[in-house]
């Protein structure tokens, strides 16, 4: 018989997990059960989970453990129906998106519609909406069977880049004639890099360590890598955007005493870390405040200027564009590495906390 296997973490020391299994339940009226076969687990995954229990993110609340100080790890990736009693959802269909690092999930759709349901399970209803929707496969216009790796490991990062690029466009870039950008070697980083490539008079930096300043070079779509030790060698004088990915408080002290008043603005993307962190870190520094930058505020004025469907159509068209590029079998940005079954996500889970990742890389989990 099928049983429920989950890997849970443990939240105080996340590099240390462990397999459990149980029994599957039985369902409900009004709920289904979802097979979970593919996740994309990155640094992203490790970072939100290090904030976990902060009031705005609540990572651990979306599958809470039973057991104190243990939780389920959520990641992006593709599950399908093998069980329904709702209306609208059948079995063998395919949905994308929020699931734990499990063999399946028990949801209960609402709102299920052509283009997908929302888990409307209890203790899901106060959190961000955004992270309880899922999305039929068959209805997504930019769902390619080929990439399907290639969407779990990038679509949940290129929103935000898509974005964040049009946030900075869309204000003109403050004034701005250069932009540093920090973590360059990120996907999210580099994902909004290449939504900016071929800017008029606006030089885009990547700041990056020494390690991955090659890497960094290869992908073309920053003007110039720049070391973090080099970060003074930029020029001052030149009305300066700082998109800060890494979140390192000293870095920022340097960005912001470097340029001083020609620091136009100071861009916090760094998206799992607290505004009270963030608040704090910000204390007596020279030059603007650091803003705190949340994609669901452009989505909501993009709606707004433009309409939803316009608004997924250039996100899709974009997010299409960036896999063919991150793709390319000729010069790819990114090799796929797949790991099969929870032991193997265990480990990947250790590499990805003590850093041990190359950022050429992407890895997804296959649940056996």
């Amino acid at each position: 018989m099928t049983k429920l296997t989950q890997l849970q973490t443990d939240k105080s020391a996340l590099e240390r997990t462990r397999i459990v299994t149980s029994e599957l339940p039985t369902l409900q009226q009004g709920e289904a059960l979802m097979k979970i076969d593919g996740l994309a687990v990155t640094t992203n995954n490790i970072t939100y989970a290090a904030f976990g229990d902060t009031p705005h993110l609540r990572y651990w609340h979306f599958f809470p453990a039973q057991e104190k100080g243990w939780g389920h790890m959520p990641a992006w990736g593709f599950a399908e129906v093998v069980e329904s009693t709702v209306e609208g959802l059948e079995k063998g269909e395919r949905f994308y998106g929020y699931w734990p690092i499990a063999s399946h999930l028990v949801v209960k759709p609402v709102r299920v519609g052509e283009r997908g349901f929302y888990d409307g399970s209890e203790h899901r209803l106060e959190l961000t909406s955004a992270y309880n929707q899922y999305q039929r496969s068959r209805t997504d216009a930019a769902y390619r069977e080929d990439d399907e790796y290639y969407q779990m490991l990038l679509r949940p990062l290129f929103i935000t880049s898509f974005m964040l690029a049009d946030f900075l466009e869309d204000n003109g870039f403050f004034g701005a004639r250069q932009i540093a950008v920090s973590s360059a070697s990120s996907k999210t980083a580099y994902g909004t890099a290449f939504c900016l490539e071929n800017l008029d008079q606006v030089q885009l930096f990547g700041l990056t360590s020494s390690g991955n300043q090659a890497f960094v070079d290869t992908l073309g779509c920053y003007d110039q890598s720049v070391g973090y030790d080099e970060l003074e060698t930029l020029d001052p004088s030149v009305p300066t955007l700082y998109v800060d990915f890494s979140g390192d408080d000293q870095l920022r002290s340097r960005v912001h005493h470097h340029f001083g008043d020609s620091l136009v603005y100071d861009c916090y993307a760094g998206s799992a870390q607290s505004h009270e962190h963030l608040d704090e870190s910000e204390k007596n520094l020279p030059g603007p405040a650091p803003q705190f930058y949340f994609a669901p505020y452009q989505i909501k004025k993009r709606n707004a200027d433009w309409g939803a469907a316009e608004v997924t159509r250039r996100f899709n068209e974009a997010q299409l564009a960036f896999i063919r590029r991150v793709g390319d079998k000729q010069q790819p940005w990114m090799r796929v590495n797949e790991h099969n079954g929870l032991e193997a996500a265990q480990a990947l889970v250790e590499d990805l906390c003590a850093g041990r990742i190359d950022p050429r890389e992407g890895h997804v989990v296959l649940i056996d």
